[in-house]
């Protein structure tokens, strides 16, 4: 283990942190998965992973007993906080889990590496996993968002992960906290939960179900495939600058209607006999819908030379090819957990 860079990567066995896990291993990192193993989590997701360059624990992040003696074990460089809930849809119908991971998880982070960096006096870094959509609705400007826009928060999920960003800049300020704040756009790509776009779109087709789109399906977002997200992240790991916060995007956006007739065409290319009588359905809109995020992500671009590097219509094949050839992932979540609409409840 001594000639690995130890990581610890919280929210490991959810989507882009078991992508984020493999793509570490793969570079030769040790890393050290914390995951409570919520609906959303899956097993499947690293189920081929290198042993010798992993542990698992199943832990909340609300642990900070925890969080403290794995730090004090491991004594990682890094600490990636992936470990949230996510769906926005959720966020309606429930918003405290919300609260609980995103705001309440976050401070037990802070306060357990805080005491860990004062007692062992160690360097270590944590990259914060947020989101744009804290920048809030877009739509009646032109403008991409960077990272001085101000945060205007739509939905509950979208203010935890805001809350979060503010209190970490707190904790810099006040602490001198050595930690950095990522804002991605919306990740797509293997293991994803089917309750999000693409993966639902996917499964749909390939089952024969009609597509359900809010609305007429004319709200934007930009894509990134997860893989180039996580190259991002661990370039801000090892360049990163203490207290800044790095925007993580394509630059390249899509409304949900094209984005849904791109998917169809792909798997009718793919699968001759699958998807050609799939329709598409256009369904009561989530109360509170942003009508279009998008990030201006030149400072990491300009700074590092980081570029994403799949394309749009690469990554969608990636993605698509991926879900046929992994059909037991879909069978290993029960359907119940995604099929249900949710964010109706006003």
């Amino acid at each position: 283990m001594k000639k690995f860079k130890k990581v610890i990567v919280t929210g490991g066995y959810g989507f882009i942190g078991s992508n984020l896990v493999k793509y570490l291993i793969k570079k030769n990192y040790f890393v050290i998965n914390i995951d409570k193993l919520s609906y959303s989590a899956n097993l499947y997701n690293l189920k081929n992973v290198d042993r010798k360059k992993y542990v698992f624990y199943k832990a909340d992040i609300n642990n900070k007993n925890l969080l403290t003696k794995i730090l004090n074990k491991y004594n990682p460089s890094v600490v990636y906080n992936l470990a949230a809930e996510t769906h926005v849809d959720r966020s309606i119908d429930g918003p405290e889990p919300f609260i609980k991971n995103n705001i309440n998880g976050v401070f037990n982070i802070l306060e357990s590496m805080r005491v860990y960096t004062s007692k062992k006096n160690k360097k270590i870094k944590l990259i914060h996993i947020s989101t744009d959509e804290v920048y809030g609705d877009l739509h009646k400007t032109n403008k991409r968002a960077d990272e001085n826009f101000p945060y205007k928060p739509s939905s509950p999920y979208a203010a935890s992960k805001a809350s979060a960003d503010h209190l970490i800049k707190s904790y810099i300020r006040t602490y001198n906290f050595p930690a950095i704040i990522s804002n991605c756009s919306n990740n797509y790509g293997p293991n994803q939960f089917p309750e999000k776009l693409i993966p639902k779109i996917i499964f749909n087709i390939l089952n024969n179900k009609p597509i359900p789109i809010y609305a007429k399906g004319l709200n934007s977002r930009e894509w990134i495939y997860v893989e180039d997200h996580c190259r991002a992240l661990e370039i801000l790991a090892t360049k990163g600058k203490i207290g800044e916060s790095y925007n993580i995007g394509t630059g390249n956006s899509l409304t949900n209607i094209k984005l849904t007739k791109l998917i169809l065409k792909k798997v009718i290319q793919k699968i001759k006999y699958t998807g050609k009588k799939v329709k598409i359905i256009y369904v009561k809109d989530r109360p509170g819908h942003d009508f279009r995020y998008a990030i201006n992500s030149k400072k990491i671009q300009k700074k590092f030379k980081w570029r994403p590097s799949t394309t749009l219509n690469n990554g969608i094949s990636k993605t698509i090819l991926w879900y046929i050839n992994n059909i037991e992932y879909f069978k290993s979540i029960s359907n119940k957990k995604y099929f249900i609409r949710l964010g109706t409840k006003i």
